[in-house]
């Protein structure tokens, strides 16, 4: 059973604050994947894969933290069920170079963290959007 003080601490207001933390820490964990970024780069050059791994999660990266810097700066997004529809597909660990990479790698702890990052600002943004907006 949900609490009036639990209620309170979920409100929009404080939930969207949340999102903007995240937002700020991904800022500062992205740059830090740098030097890994480049090892992988160098490793994992491109093949059959339509993209490689660096090329997949800056795409999502892209896609997730412009959703999430909409909400941040306006509170609200267009066409809520489509977006929350798209946010659901962008599945991280369904994209095989980032699932092989991810789960078949001991190293590169550093961008293993931001993508799983990533995917938990991913999940934030629909519930904020299906709860909120």
């Amino acid at each position: 059973m949900m609490t009036k003080a639990t209620l309170d601490t979920q409100s929009p207001e404080i939930k969207r604050h949340y999102i903007t933390q995240l937002l700020e820490k991904l800022t500062i964990d992205y740059h830090n994947t740098r030097q890994e970024r480049k090892e992988i780069a160098a490793k994992y050059p491109v093949d059959d894969e339509e993209f490689t791994i660096i090329e997949e999660v800056e795409l999502l990266t892209v896609n997730i933290r412009g959703y999430a810097n909409t909400i941040k700066s306006q509170a609200k997004i267009e066409n809520k069920q489509e977006t929350i529809q798209r946010l659901q597909a962008m599945t991280v660990f369904n994209i095989p170079v980032i699932a092989n990479f991810y789960f078949y790698n001991e190293n590169y702890p550093k961008m293993k963290a931001y993508i799983r990052e990533l995917d938990y600002l991913r999940l934030v943004l629909i519930e904020f959007l299906a709860l909120y907006i």
